[in-house]
């Protein structure tokens, strides 16, 4: 799978938008096939940075991942490049 197969979309909500600005993260609707190094792996490529963790949520065929940059990489640098900001 590719990068663009395993992510589908950032979100951008309310919780969202907290999250990037209080812990660094953002939160994307990735593949439910994906599991989480492959999560981060097509992060680090497609947006060029440094991904410490991945925590996976699956709910009604929907997956979510919540995503911690490094702290060389800020949030709201990625949720630009993404369109979200």
């Amino acid at each position: 799978m590719s990068e663009y197969d395993i992510i589908k979309y950032p979100m951008a909500t309310e919780k969202s938008i907290r999250l990037m600005e209080e812990q660094n993260k953002l939160v994307f609707i990735v593949s439910n096939k994906a599991n989480k190094e492959q999560i981060k792996q097509a992060i680090q490529k497609a947006y060029n940075t440094k991904v410490t963790k991945v925590r996976t949520l699956q709910k009604a065929n929907i997956k979510k991942a919540y995503v911690t940059f490094s702290k060389e990489t800020p949030a709201i640098d990625v949720a630009t490049a993404t369109g979200i900001m």
